[in-house]
């Protein structure tokens, strides 16, 4: 038997079945599903974003809450990159930052990550569906049927509560809050907003948002986002998404690189007697979807161009909330700093860590999500590897 169990085939699972393969000690990875990673490889369709070509000190700004940082900072940007190139993957750093695989694919650096971690001895088994325990036992449901296993030491990595069909379906939390494992509840991150579009807005759906700023009480995000049939999405939106599903109101700027004083002026260059849409497109050439935004939640427009210049600059985003959690691309909440020793090991279950998203800590799309996981991973790995050694 092997004394070392991984459940969970995504990132932050497959970079602690590497730690303890690499420190000498026989590992066996289960993986619900048929296939490793699914929530790495749909991330990595539209492009695989593994971390931010930026300081150390600025990137790790982008967790929360801050007890996660000094994790993430052992195995940052330039560690991450480094790992990547290790696995044989040339990137290229985009133009704001973003690091991707030159291919822009995910399966290829997955491919050659099972390769090593086979080479390396680690025994994977898919279709392994963890069902809690049995006594001090792991059970699993199998293709060959019910296992159970005692290993010395666990890395559990199963995932949060967001995408549940490609297997973060939380199952886990009744399993672990039974044995004394505080989790905070789940909640959705990096998520779009609903929004009940009226009837005349049904033109513009599926059209991107440029040129623009989400603005919330001291930040603002001038990402793209798209305005689809149940609402607003995409990297824009998701930057400060977690203020908002906390409450914190949301504004549009539609000029972000123009004041309201200077906006007012070309305004009411523009003769008062043309309808306040039309002043806006010839004084500030703004697009139709801009146009449209404006007429859905600024009306009614008002015709003196100062106040029309400032509804320019804080439009009023109306919204009915966060998606669901299972539409979310990843989830707040999990397992909680407090129930969490040296090297990520459950207090209340000696020889058992956790890794990845079960964690209670969350951060905004572009590398971010990704490196948190691979560091997480890495951390719990090292730290069964160091109590095998022991």
């Amino acid at each position: 038997m092997a004394r070392a169990l991984v459940i969970g085939g995504g990132p932050a699972g497959l970079m602690a079945a590497e730690e303890l393969a690499r420190a000498g000690h026989s590992v066996l990875l289960a993986e619900a599903k048929p296939t490793l990673a699914r929530k790495f490889l749909m991330a990595g369709k539209s492009g695989l974003n593994l971390t931010r070509d930026e300081p150390l000190d600025r990137f790790l700004t982008a967790y929360s809450p801050d007890w996660v940082r000094p994790l993430i900072a052992d195995f940052g940007p330039a560690a991450v990159t480094a790992f990547a190139r290790g696995l044989g993957i040339a990137l290229f750093t985009g133009t704001t930052g973003r690091v991707f695989p030159t291919g822009m694919k995910a399966s290829p650096m997955l491919r050659a990550w099972i390769a090593r971690l086979t080479g390396m001895g680690v025994e994977i088994r898919t279709r392994w569906h963890w069902q809690g325990f049995d006594g001090d036992a792991f059970v699993f449901d199998t293709p060959e049927g019910r296992a159970t296993l005692r290993p010395e030491v666990t890395v559990l990595a199963l995932g949060g509560a967001s995408w549940p069909r490609l297997g973060s379906d939380a199952a886990w939390v009744p399993w672990l809050a039974a044995r004394g494992v505080e989790i905070s509840p789940f909640r959705p991150a990096n998520m779009g907003l609903m929004v009940a579009w009226s009837v005349h807005m049904v033109p513009f759906l599926g059209q991107p948002v440029k040129g623009a700023a989400l603005v919330i009480p001291g930040a603002r995000s001038r990402g793209e986002f798209v305005l689809s049939a149940r609402g607003i999405e995409g990297g824009g939106v998701y930057a400060i998404a977690a203020a908002v599903r906390e409450g914190a109101p949301l504004t549009l700027d539609l000029v972000p690189d123009g004041d309201a004083e200077t906006l007012a002026r070309r305004i009411a260059h523009v003769s008062p007697k043309e309808s306040a849409s039309n002043r806006l497109r010839k004084a500030l050439r703004l697009d139709p979807v801009k146009l449209a935004l404006l007429n859905e939640w600024g009306r009614p427009l008002p015709s003196d161009p100062i106040a029309l210049a400032q509804r320019v600059k804080a439009l009023p985003v109306r919204h009915a909330g966060p998606r669901p959690l299972a539409e979310a691309i990843s989830s707040a909440g999990g397992i909680t700093r407090g129930a969490l020793g040296e090297g990520l090991e459950l207090t209340a279950l000696p020889g058992v860590f956790a890794a990845g998203e079960m964690l209670d800590w969350e951060a905004p799309t572009g590398g971010y999500l990704l490196t948190g996981c691979l560091a997480t991973g890495r951390v719990a790995g090292r730290a069964a590897a160091r109590r095998l050694g022991r």
